[in-house]
This record gives C-alpha cells, sequence and structure tokens, in this order.
C-alpha cells in the first residue's frame, strides 16, 4: 500500500487546519464527457464538497496543541486505510467505528492519552459540521435550474442526516446515499452503484462532485461524468484517469452541468 499512503498522507486536513483554501478561482474542465451529447439530469455528492471539516481538525489542535497536526494526519490517513482495507477484504464497520478505531489507533501511535471525554468530543465533531459558504447559492441554483440531488459518501446516514440538519439544507437532497446500504466503501462500484439506483437514470446523466482527489479517480472509473471539487488545491492523482472538471469550490460545477 506504499502509492496508497503517499496519496493520502499529504498533510490534505492539516492544510484545512491552518485556515483552509480560498475557494475562488474555477479550474478550466481537464476531459470531455465520454458522450457531449448527454445531458446532466443529477448530481451525487460526496459529503466533503457540502460539510466543511476544519472544525473537527481545528479541536484536535485545541485539545492536543503539541501534537494536534501529528494526530490529525495519522487519524485521517487510518481512517481510509481502514475503509478501504474493510472493502478489499469483504468486510464491513461502518463509518462512525471506523473513525473512532481510527482516532484510538492514532492516538496510541503518537503517545496521547485520550480520555473518553476527548473522544467523545472529537467524534460528536463530526456530526454538527456546517456547509463551506458557497454551498447554499450552488445548491439553489442547481435546484432552480432542475437538477436533482443526492448526497452519496462513506458516511453513516445518522451522520449525514445530522449535519444536513446542522447546514440547513434540509430540502435540497432528494436522496441521502450511506454506504451502509451496500456495506462497500467508495472507491468500490457498488457504492457508487447507489446513485443509479436512487436516481433511476444512466450513469452518463448523473454528475458526481468529488473532494478527495481518489474519490474523483473511483467515480471516473465508474463512469459517472465527475467534477473535482479540488477545495485543497491538490495534484491530480496519478492514476491513469482525470476527472472531466474541476475546481477550487462548488461554483464551477454549475456552468460543468449546464453545458
Amino acid at each position: 500500500m506504499d502509492s496508497t499512503n503517499k496519496q493520502i498522507n499529504r498533510r490534505d486536513f492539516i492544510n484545512l487546519t491552518a485556515g483552509g483554501i480560498a475557494a475562488t478561482a474555477l479550474i478550466a474542465p481537464t476531459m470531455a464527457f465520454a458522450n457531449e451529447q448527454t445531458k446532466i439530469k443529477a448530481i451525487a455528492f460526496d459529503a466533503f464538497p457540502i460539510f466543511d471539516p476544519r472544525p473537527v481538525f481545528k479541536l484536535v489542535n485545541d485539545l492536543f496543541p503539541d501534537k494536534g497536526p501529528a494526530l490529525t494526519n495519522t487519524w485521517r490517513t487510518t481512517q481510509f486505510e481502514y475503509t478501504w482495507l474493510y472493502t478489499s477484504a469483504t468486510q464491513y464497520a461502518d463509518f462512525w467505528k471506523v473513525t473512532e478505531d481510527a482516532l484510538i489507533f492514532a492516538a496510541k501511535k503518537n503517545g496521547i492519552d485520550l480520555t473518553a471525554a476527548h473522544r467523545k468530543q472529537l467524534m460528536d465533531s463530526y456530526l454538527y459540521l456546517n456547509a463551506w459558504p458557497d454551498v447554499l447559492p450552488v445548491l439553489e441554483s442547481l435546484k432552480q435550474k432542475g437538477i436533482r440531488l443526492a448526497l452519496l459518501s462513506n458516511f453513516t446516514t445518522e451522520m449525514l442526516n445530522s449535519c444536513i440538519k446542522t447546514s440547513k439544507l434540509d430540502t435540497y437532497f432528494e436522496a441521502v446515499l450511506s454506504v451502509d446500504k451496500v456495506k462497500r466503501f467508495k472507491p468500490s462500484p457498488t457504492a457508487y452503484q447507489m446513485g443509479i439506483n436512487a436516481f433511476k437514470l444512466k450513469k452518463q446523466e448523473i454528475a458526481f462532485a468529488a473532494f478527495a482527489g481518489w474519490d474523483a479517480a473511483g467515480a471516473r472509473w465508474f463512469g459517472y461524468p465527475t467534477y473535482w471539487v479540488n477545495r485543497q488545491e491538490a495534484p491530480l492523482e496519478e492514476l491513469g484517469v482525470r476527472p472531466d472538471g474541476m475546481g477550487r469550490d462548488l461554483v464551477g460545477l454549475v456552468d460543468f452541468v449546464s453545458r
């Protein structure tokens, strides 16, 4: 797993904790749709293009100022390593448990005394994520265009619904699709298939909005027209596939699905 570790262990979320990235300029699409005549009728969003995770990692730094960045980095790396290991071994534990287990491991690895109170505080912070500032106007614009919207995430259903409520986005998503339904984490094709099953559309009619480069690659492999919301300004993954479009925020997504 050396190449995987290299891709997810690049201080992505530490950069977010340090203050975030200005979400402004749109990067031009890097690749045309396989069928340019196909009209996008729906969008499936990963959770993190919608919900801002920075408060979780600010809390890590507040609780453990000397080891916050190290704890964050190990926690995030282990969190996704565990999801991929579970799926590759045809095993399953939901994302809440994976996240908690990864936190416990990360604390041990970094020599941190993680009390039960600290663990609960950090885990509960995942339930109350607010939307990024650009999200609401973009969702409103998409809704006015008649684009159907859903969340398709590794998050548990409880985590997704709680963050939707916190962000006051209750009226925007017609489907809340957790991989709990299929017990396979992304980038398993079984996870991405949930979008087709929910919308009852062809995959070419469903755009996928990804936060992580590996998720953008997974969705593109599956066959979705894919937009990478590259808030971290990360380099493209070297996986032999590129997103159809990308930007530093959600704003460019409106034009992307309107072409």
